[in-house]
């Protein structure tokens, strides 16, 4: 196995995501640095500090050229950043060591690979909030669909009371609309260039540091910090954060599809599933499954990103590189999670028969808070609630339905109408429609 199954042939299939994880090559990573290189070399021509002519010629450069990340390797390894070899390779690459000097002016490593990965991450942001917009209007669809649709509602994997299958999508795509109102909430937070100079003074640029900072955010159509922000991870951490949460609802949704298209309850059936080396008669729910482990992964991941807040000083070796090492891993695991919650959103089918079989198993246990309370008008809430529970026990002891047993202990009481699915659905046919409701709105 690869050490990332988000680079293995053989996985990336099951794992990979090929349009976010095109702009975690090694490739988009010189592409994105360059153009902040080049960016900044016209920029800085603009406002008089290098000579236009050069500021022209590494601006045409940086578009131009191209430098083989393979042949970066060596020095990285010694300096651990990449800039120093990438702007030794660029100037090289210009074979005009006249304007190739000013390449690079006043800024540090830092502020070249943070705005090369805000710029990637850009792209990323933009995909994150096609595919969640794509994925809540087919959850909303579904819940409008199935909103009166009666299931057992489940708590710790016990019958508890009815609800609706409409309901059920419904808890899983509320959290996604509130994720697309925090995600953009933060992007204005997250989306800012970098450029503060060696130690986040932007000294060597003098006075004119600051307004070559607002320029560079102008032209690459970034926001202006307005300081440095080197050391101070927030904004990543922020991000990093909201894909966990994202991550963590996709996978609540995973898991109760594991649960739902499980043998002997059976009450979903999805459009794509996994089968086995040996059992022929194995359907196993592989997208589920996915998503269930990239939360958790996500979830590992962020403690590292979370870490990485406390970063020493100006700048601090141990916190960035582990930003380096979790965050593309979790952009990665969150692109694929929305695209396998899309595919399962789209395909799955609620079995009603199972889900009423779910609900009364002959015995009608689902229905005894409803009965608790009905008794409630003759007798007091703990005597009801005592007297149902007796009841209850009786029931499975005989083998006798509770709501049989009722009419025969209270025939005087109108009682019948309480032993339906429809008459215990409360607010969860509501819930249903509010969710389609919000979800047309995006």
């Amino acid at each position: 196995m690869a050490a990332s199954v988000f680079d293995s042939a053989m996985f990336r299939d099951l794992f990979g995501d090929a349009e976010v994880g095109t702009l975690f090559t090694d490739s988009a990573d010189v592409r994105a640095m360059l153009l902040v290189e080049g960016t900044l070399a016209k920029v800085q021509g603009e406002l008089g500090m290098i000579p236009t002519d050069s500021a022209a010629a590494i601006h045409r450069a940086s578009i131009e050229g191209l430098v083989d990340p393979s042949n970066l390797s060596r020095e990285t390894g010694q300096s651990a950043v990449v800039v120093p070899a990438l702007v030794k390779a660029f100037r090289a690459e210009m074979n005009a060591p006249e304007h190739a000097q000013y390449a690079h002016w006043g800024a540090t490593s830092q502020d070249i690979m943070d705005t090369g990965l805000v710029l990637r991450l850009r792209q990323v942001v933009g995909i994150y909030e096609t595919r969640l917009v794509s994925l809540v209007k087919a959850l909303g669809a579904l819940a409008e669909a199935h909103a009166d649709l009666p299931m057992a509602g489940r708590t710790y994997a016990q019958s508890a009371t009815p609800t609706s299958f409409g309901a059920v999508v419904a808890s899983w795509g509320m959290p996604l609309i509130r994720h697309l109102e925090r995600l953009e909430q933060l992007k204005p937070r997250l989306l800012n260039v970098s450029l503060s100079g060696a130690a986040g003074t932007l000294s060597a640029m003098g006075d004119k540091g600051p307004k070559v900072r607002s320029g560079l955010a102008k032209a690459l159509n970034l926001g202006d910090p307005g300081g440095s922000w080197h050391s101070t991870r927030d904004a990543m951490a922020e991000f990093s954060g909201w894909m966990t949460m994202l991550t963590g609802s996709l996978a609540k949704m995973g898991e109760d599809l594991i649960l739902l298209t499980q043998s002997g309850v059976q009450e979903v059936a999805l459009a794509q599933s996994g089968g086995s080396s040996t059992m022929p008669q194995k359907s196993n729910p592989v997208l589920p499954s996915l998503l269930a482990s990239l939360g958790a992964h996500n979830n590992a991941l962020n403690a590292s990103v979370q870490g990485a807040v406390v970063h020493r000083q100006q700048r601090d070796g141990v916190a960035w590189f582990a930003e380096w090492l979790a965050l593309p891993q979790m952009c990665m695991a969150t692109a694929r999670s929305l695209s396998a919650a899309q595919e399962l959103a789209t395909g799955m089918q609620p079995n009603a028969d199972r889900m009423l079989a779910g609900i009364d198993d002959g015995l009608g246990l689902i229905y005894a808070e409803a009965l608790s309370f009905a008794l409630t008008a003759h007798m007091s809430r703990p005597d009801a609630q005592a007297t149902v529970k007796a009841l209850c026990k009786q029931a499975q002891a005989d083998g006798i339905s509770i709501a049989k047993l009722a009419l025969e202990k209270w025939p005087e009481q109108n009682l019948s109408g309480l032993f339906s699915p429809a008459a215990q659905l409360g607010t969860a046919p509501d819930e249903a429609m509010v969710f389609a409701r919000a979800a047309k709105l995006h």
